[in-house]
Parts: C-alpha cells; structure tokens; sequence
C-alpha cells in the first residue's frame, strides 16, 4: 500500500496515490489544480465550498457528490449510498451518513461518507455522522477518518466505538480545532482508540 493522506484541516483531506482525491475541499492555501476526483459528502459551508473546489480542479476532474450539492455536476456523478464510481486506478464507494440523535444531517437527505480505495488501500471516510449501524457493514478498512468535535456528529468516545464497529487499522481524527472540537478531543480519541491512531495537525501528511 502507498497512499499518502493529507489533513488540510476541519474536514478537508488530499489523498495521493495513484491519482489524487480531494474530500470535502475548504480554506485552501495553493492553487493545486491537481485532483483526479473531487468528493463532496454533503452541501454545508464547511464542506462545499465552490471556490475551493475550483482551487483542486483542472479540466479532467470529476466532481462527485449526493444530488443538490454541487451544480452543475452530470447525473453520472450524482452518488447515493449503495452507488460505487471509478476514474483510473481510483474507486468510489458512496455510504451514508447521519445524525442518530439530533437534526443537523438528516438521514432523509441522503448525505454521504465514502470508502476510497487507492494507492491499495482502503480509506473511509466518515463524513458529519454518528455512529450508525451500516459501519458495521465496512470491510478491510485500512484507515478510517472519524469526525470527534460532537455537537454536529460523535463525540471523541463515540469516535471510539465507532473504531470497534468498523474494524479499521487506523484512524485519523478531524473535525477538531476550528468550529467545533478541541485538541483534547482529538488527544482523548487517540488515547483511547484500540487501533493505531495517527494525529495530524493541519496541513500534515501520513503514508499508508
């Protein structure tokens, strides 16, 4: 395996082997112009913003994303859970995503996480969730990225568990220091998970 993840910060990461996959891209610094596939789970501020994306694409990007987010983007690339999508060496796998206690991600709507495989690994990534029965269903996971800030998704306990549910190899925390989340809450996730767990700052890098 050799993918190399890249927290930009909040819920943005950059995951490089193959090809390269930005996920849900925001507060960008450079104009990379160099995502393959663009992945945007759900329309919220923080998670699509067009400028950002624009920032990421060049001609050849497929953007991919659940129906209402992004405009534009060809019903092809419309995902739902279930839906699996692949550009090269990349494959897309659409799961869901949802609140199980409170109203902010409706499970209604149909917003996504994903399961990336690329580079030889497979990477899920949770998207604003909580712990939701259908993690169980994942299989080989090799790093799973998990949201513990609470508020609008689990806490750093129920990141936890959601750990144990999936089975991964890894974890790397997000959604911790900036609108929501604290570094505690990402050190107590790492203390506390019983698989590898890798804290990254923001704009910080790990190979798998």
């Amino acid at each position: 395996m050799s993918v190399q993840i890249t927290w930009i910060g909040h819920a943005s990461f950059r995951l490089a082997g193959d090809s390269v996959v930005y996920v849900d891209p925001w507060k960008l610094q450079l104009k990379a112009h160099d995502a393959d596939i663009v992945f945007v789970s759900h329309p919220h501020s923080d998670h699509y913003s067009a400028d950002d994306v624009e920032i990421v694409s060049g001609q050849s990007t497929c953007v991919l994303c659940p129906p209402g987010t992004v405009p534009g983007v060809p019903a092809e690339n419309l995902l739902s859970a279930g839906r699996s999508f692949s550009a090269g060496q990349v494959s897309v796998e659409a799961v869901p995503a949802y609140n199980t206690d409170k109203d902010f991600h409706p499970k209604a709507n149909g917003w996504l996480g994903a399961v990336f495989t690329i580079g030889g690994a497979r990477v899920y990534y949770a998207g604003d969730t909580d712990v939701i029965p259908e993690m169980a269903e994942l299989s080989d996971i090799d790093v799973a990225l998990l949201p513990v800030g609470g508020t609008y998704t689990m806490d750093a306990d129920q990141a936890v568990a959601a750990c144990e549910r999936i089975g991964c190899a890894a974890a790397i925390p997000y959604h911790w220091g900036d609108i929501v989340g604290s570094v505690e809450d990402a050190k107590r996730f790492t203390d506390c998970a019983g698989c590898q767990v890798h804290l990254l700052q923001p704009g910080q890098s790990v190979t798998i």
